[in-house]
């Protein structure tokens, strides 16, 4: 029932993205200055966050949580584009409210616009990368191994931390979401459209090399 699958996509999308900023906002407190700290403790929330919440509602909205993977799974046939444009406004609503729910339980403003500038063209060429790796990931679990994605699609988010440009956000939902918050995880609004750009190449190229290699379910 796709009103059952769109609960469980809104609320996987919002508690996803409340992980990613209140742990963000937490480990920038406690690492007393050291980026480094702070990004490993948000790593390690965001992707232990990411496999249970895959387990949870997998098999109630395949745990999407990203309108990039929405959009390819529609393209390649594997669900419907009626299914899609719902997910899609789903994941962007849940995941703002998501990030307002970090700063309420912070004693943060709800309400603020993220200063933290991501503009260079290594950031974005960062994000293509980072989104081509996660799709290509998913894509080829769900291809060779599907059980194996709640392994596979966190372990590609932890790497993509660390060794992409921009930490990874390859979600357009999240980048909306992480330009509200001026935390450890904000974007600046400024640079909303370029990492989005960039995430949507990422997904076309992700899907082109995947139909060259594996075939949809």
């Amino acid at each position: 029932m796709l009103r059952r699958a769109l609960v469980a996509e809104f609320l996987g999308s919002l508690l996803l993205a409340c992980v990613v900023v209140g742990s963000g906002i937490l480990a920038e407190r406690l690492a007393a200055g050291n980026a480094a700290v702070a990004l490993l403790g948000n790593t390690l929330a965001t992707v232990a966050a990411l496999g249970v919440l895959i387990v949870l509602f997998g098999p109630l909205s395949g745990a999407q949580f990203n309108p990039i993977v929405s959009l390819v799974l529609a393209l390649r046939g594997e669900q419907g584009w009626r299914v899609a444009a719902a997910y899609v406004p789903a994941q962007v609503v849940a995941m703002i409210a998501g990030a307002w729910l970090a700063h309420a339980m912070f004693g943060l403003p709800l309400m603020q616009s993220a200063t933290q500038a991501r503009g260079s063209f290594g950031e974005a060429l960062g994000e293509f990368v980072a989104t081509f790796w996660l799709l290509l990931t998913l894509l080829g679990t769900l291809a060779t191994r599907p059980v194996a994605v709640v392994l596979t699609v966190p372990a590609a988010i932890a790497a993509g931390y660390w060794f992409t440009s921009s930490t990874s956000f390859a979600n357009p939902a999240i980048t909306i979401a992480r330009s509200l918050t001026d935390t450890f995880a904000g974007v600046r609004a400024d640079d909303v459209t370029t990492f989005i750009a960039a995430q949507l190449l990422g997904g076309v190229a992700a899907l082109a090399v995947a139909r060259l290699l594996w075939r949809a379910r």
